[in-house]
C-alpha cells in the first residue's frame, strides 16, 4: 500500500520539479491515471489505506469515514469545501492548502472573460470564419461598472488588474469588511466602493464571481437574481459551478434577459 495517493490528474506535469521533493522523501506514492475526476467510488477504493491524500475537490467526508490510516491532506487549490475541517480536527487530520497557487492564473482568466465577453472576441472570430462580418460595437470595461461578488484573493488581485482599464466603477460585496484594501485600490485611482447584494446584482454591466460554494451561496445567482441584472450585462463565473443555477441561467440566456455569460466551473465536472 502506497504511503501517498493524489487524486488530481495531471499532478506534476507540467511542472515535473514539483515531484522532487517526494522522490526524496522515501515515501511511496500511486497517482490519479484517469485524466479526469475520480468519482466517489473510485477515490474510496484508492486511497482507503494511504496515510496522506493530495486532493482535488472530491468530497472527501466518505474516505475520512473508512480510512483510519489517514494522517495528512494536501488539497491543491483554494477552496476548502470539500474538505470536513471539523472532521478532520476531531480524529487528528492535519490539512494544509495552495491559497496563492491559482490567484494570479485566475484573476487574468477572469479578466480575460470580461474583455471576450464584452468585446464578442469569440463570437467575431466565429463569424469571421464563416466570412460573416456584422461588427457589433460591444461595451469597453471602462464604459461597464462591475460587480464583484467575493473580494478575497483572487476578487481583489481582478480589482487591481482593472485599475488599468479605468472602469466607470467597480462594486464589491463581500461578508467581511474590506473598507482597507478598497482604500489601498482608491489610492491607485480606481473607482471602488462597497456595495450590497442586490445594488451589485441590478447595476452591474459585468458581474463576476469570486466566492466559495458553502451553504449560502449554493445557487446565490439564481432566477431571482438574473431577473435583475441589466439586458446588457454579462455573468462571469470562474469560482465553483454550484453558486449559479445553471437551469435558471440557461433560461435567462435562451429569453435574451441578459447579454450573455463566461463560465470556467460547473455543478458536475468531468474533472
Amino acid at each position: 500500500v502506497a504511503d501517498l495517493f493524489i487524486s488530481t490528474s495531471p499532478f506534476g506535469v507540467s511542472e515535473p520539479s514539483i515531484m522532487d521533493p517526494l522522490r526524496q522523501s522515501g515515501f511511496s506514492w500511486d497517482n490519479n491515471t484517469t485524466g479526469r475526476k475520480l468519482k466517489p467510488e473510485e477515490l474510496l477504493d484508492a486511497a482507503a489505506n494511504c496515510k496522506a491524500l493530495v486532493a482535488g475537490t472530491e468530497n472527501l467526508m466518505p474516505l475520512i469515514e473508512v480510512n483510519p490510516s489517514l494522517k495528512m491532506i494536501s488539497r491543491v487549490g483554494i477552496g476548502l469545501d470539500g474538505v470536513p475541517l471539523h472532521e478532520c480536527r476531531r480524529r487528528g487530520i492535519r490539512v494544509s492548502w495552495t491559497p496563492d497557487a491559482v490567484t494570479q492564473a485566475v484573476a487574468e482568466l477572469t479578466v480575460g472573460l470580461m474583455i471576450n465577453s464584452t468585446r464578442f472576441v469569440r463570437l467575431l472570430d466565429e463569424e469571421i470564419r464563416n466570412q460573416d462580418w456584422s461588427r457589433p460595437a460591444g461595451r469597453g470595461i471602462g464604459e461597464s461598472i462591475i460587480g464583484l461578488l467575493g473580494f478575497g484573493r483572487i476578487g481583489s488581485t481582478v480589482a487591481s488588474l482593472l485599475s488599468s482599464f479605468q472602469p466607470k466603477n467597480v462594486l464589491v460585496c463581500d461578508i467581511a469588511d474590506k473598507t482597507e484594501e478598497i482604500s489601498i485600490l482608491r489610492k491607485k485611482g480606481l473607482s471602488i466602493r462597497n456595495a450590497s447584494l442586490e445594488e451589485a446584482v441590478r447595476s452591474s454591466h459585468i458581474l463576476s464571481l469570486h466566492l466559495p460554494l458553502w451553504k449560502a451561496t449554493r445557487h446565490l445567482i439564481g432566477e431571482k437574481e438574473l431577473s435583475m441584472m441589466p439586458e446588457d450585462s454579462v455573468l462571469i463565473n470562474t469560482a465553483r459551478g454550484g453558486i449559479v443555477d445553471e437551469e435558471a441561467l440557461e433560461l435567462a440566456l435562451k429569453h435574451q434577459k441578459i447579454l450573455g455569460a463566461a463560465i470556467d466551473v460547473f455543478e458536475n465536472e468531468p474533472y
